[in-house]
């Protein structure tokens, strides 16, 4: 299974990977922080920050586990 990773926007405008999902962003997804460890997705607790673009990324990939 391939990891993915999420989109980090830093203070000067550039985007980067992140090393996980914010536990806001997994909330949004309706994912908890248990079923994204199960399913491979990483999660980074000091994160608070929620994009958009990576709750989308967390809920294509909980469909594509599901299915």
């Amino acid at each position: 299974m391939h990891h993915i990773k999420p989109t980090i926007t830093n203070q000067r405008g550039k985007k980067r990977n992140g090393k996980g999902f914010s536990i806001n962003e997994l909330k949004a997804a309706g994912v908890s922080k248990q079923q994204a460890q199960q399913a491979g997705l990483p999660v980074d607790v000091r994160r608070k920050s929620e994009h958009e673009e990576n709750v989308s990324a967390i809920k294509a990939h909980a469909k594509k586990v599901k299915a």
